[in-house]
């Protein structure tokens, strides 16, 4: 069945690291869940690649390993590769597991939920899996699918009749498929300031409103482009059709009949679930906690695209169902039609195909399927999908022809640490006899950022901006999206307050004859430039933003923000 993939992403024009280390000490405050002990006669499972850990020369030489060793020597290897990663990275936490033939073969977790705190992370600790909740959404579109309540090529506007892009045909021609294949014409990340960073009072009204405001950068359906916001409509159409809000339908059609116990959307409460992971940040060569949640978990606008909370026992629960697609729901009948399954991990767009992914995948193709990303790494299928929010990262991965997956959790900056762990998983199923490690990847990023020149050069000069030096600039700006920002005097320095997302506050500095804002919250790492544009022909003046960092995340959409200016700052500004 997953060989059919690969021949659609072909037909279809989707075609577009090694070394050792010395093993380190093993992590303090690490919880390894060994695989059930056999019983006297039994055998372990047997493989359909050769299990991690394999010596290479035995892998490639065909030589049998009886069964008892080889899955000793997988779980020694297995070990090894995690006390190096979160040894390596100094991550607050860490989460992973394996699963074998439908078999959880390795679960092991190490950390705090919250450095300092003496909470450890196990596999019940509830992780914000971020992006990976997408899979989840085309889920559930899918179980309303098997049930005749939708059809992935009805118009959106049959479920949203006032839900409207910036085009007039687009709004016609929209389909359900389109708002989960990143096909809409948007830039990247547009609109995401309504999303994050969280918390902030942006409704999914709102961005179902804003669309109408965010203008596109593409022709509709010609390119990929990672979008959040067509998700957030996904779920809203899967209410509209499903008759019960998004949060319930994922618990009733998702979260129960699978058995995802500790999966969390909506509003729940952290001390009655308990065990919750904290996001993370490094400063000063320590793990500190960034965004803390307060005793209430309200619900998030974000949940369809990025809003789901996990456990490793769940996320490994939904790779079994996964690589199994004679799963059960609650009722003994399979939670999903095969037809569904197949649509799902079907190509439906071309994804840009890295010389990296070409070099350690040797990949021929990369493409978009609904929630999942699909491409290819030594002859065999991958399937798989990342989770990232500030401090919180996630990946699932499955390869579904040697039904292998694997699950990875990080409750810190965890950026360089899934890539790298994720590949070493992947390779050690997909070629065992390349021997990839850890301190090899990680040594190749290393030469691939370069000499460290960039973070030794002396910081700009930057000054505070006084409020007479933007007299002429000072009042309150509006986007049609975003809404409004103030840009006011506060004691002897201006501030950029935005009205509904409050961790975007900060003072005005300048920088080489240029305004930018220096965010207060440390965790708000895009600084943008204010370009600030006179009053002239009875129009008023305007404000655009642009990244000061380039290569910043694009989820901080300060391309797609046009202000003008309503008001004054008024009394006591």
């Amino acid at each position: 069945m997953a060989m059919k993939h690969w021949v659609l992403a072909a037909v279809c024009g989707l075609a577009a690291t090694r070394g050792g280390a010395q093993e380190p000490a093993p992590p303090r405050n690490t919880a390894r869940e060994t695989v059930p002990a056999l019983s006297e006669g039994q055998e372990p499972a047997a493989v359909s690649a050769p299990p991690a850990g394999v010596p290479a020369a035995a892998a490639a030489s065909g030589t049998q390993i009886p069964p008892r060793e080889a899955a000793a020597a997988r779980r020694a290897s297995l070990d090894a590769l995690f006390d190096e990663t979160f040894t390596r990275y100094r991550l607050p936490g860490l989460a992973v597991g394996v699963v074998e033939n439908g078999q959880v073969v390795f679960k092991r977790t190490a950390g705090e939920t919250r450095a300092g705190s003496g909470e450890a992370v196990t596999a019940e600790t509830v992780f914000k899996i971020a992006s990976n909740s997408k899979a989840m959404t085309t889920a559930l579109l899918a179980r309303l699918a098997d049930a005749g309540r939708l059809d992935w090529s009805d118009p959106v506007r049959k479920y949203l009749p006032r839900f409207r892009m910036n085009d007039d045909w687009v709004t016609r021609e929209i389909q359900l498929r389109d708002l989960l294949i990143h096909n809409s014409g948007l830039r990247a990340g547009a609109g995401d300031l309504m999303l994050w960073p969280e918390p902030n009072h942006f409704s999914r009204a709102d961005v179902l409103a804003g669309l109408a405001h965010l203008k596109p950068a593409y022709s509709f359906r010609s390119r990929y482009a990672y979008d959040n916001l067509l998700y957030i409509v996904a779920g809203e159409a899967a209410a509209a059709a499903g008759g019960a809000s998004y949060e319930e339908l994922l618990r009733r059609e998702v979260f129960q009949p699978l058995g995802l116990r500790r999966c969390q959307v909506g509003e729940w409460r952290r001390d009655e679930v308990g065990n919750v992971a904290q996001p993370h940040m490094r400063k000063d060569e320590r793990n500190i906690v960034i965004r803390a949640d307060d005793k209430v978990i309200p619900a998030m606008a974000s949940a369809a695209a990025g809003g789901v909370r996990c456990s490793l026992d769940d996320m490994l629960r939904w790779a079994q169902v996964w690589l199994d697609a004679e799963t059960a729901g609650a009722d003994g009948r399979p939670w999903l039609s095969r037809s569904q399954r197949e649509v799902l991990w079907t190509a439906q767009i071309a994804m840009p195909l890295g010389e990296r992914q070409r070099r350690w995948d040797n990949a021929h193709f990369s493409a978009y399927g609904y929630g999942w990303r699909l491409s290819d790494v030594d002859g065999t299928l991958k399937v798989s999908h990342t989770g990232t929010l500030a401090g919180m990262y996630s990946v699932l991965t499955l390869l579904p022809e040697k039904r292998v997956g694997f699950v990875v959790l990080i409750n810190g900056d965890g950026s360089e640490a899934r890539t790298v762990l994720n590949q070493v998983l992947v390779k050690h199923y997909s070629a065992p006899q390349q021997g990839v490690s850890v301190a090899a990847l990680a040594g190749e990023l290393a030469r691939e950022r370069g000499p460290a020149a960039a973070a030794d050069k002396a910081a700009p000069a930057r000054s505070p901006v006084k409020p007479r030096e933007a007299a002429q600039w000072s009042g309150i700006y509006r986007d049609a999206w975003f809404g409004d920002v103030e840009i006011c005097p506060q004691r002897s320095t201006v501030y950029f307050r935005a009205a509904k997302s409050p961790r975007l506050s900060g003072p005005l500095l300048r920088q080489d004859g240029r305004l930018l804002v220096d965010w207060d919250d440390d965790s708000v790492d895009a600084e943008p430039w204010l370009d600030f544009a006179p009053a002239a022909d009875g129009k008023p003046a305007g404000l655009r933003l642009a990244h000061v960092d380039p290569g910043a995340d694009f989820s901080y959409d300060y391309p797609d923000l046009d202000f003008v200016r309503v008001g004054d700052c008024g009394r006591g500004g």
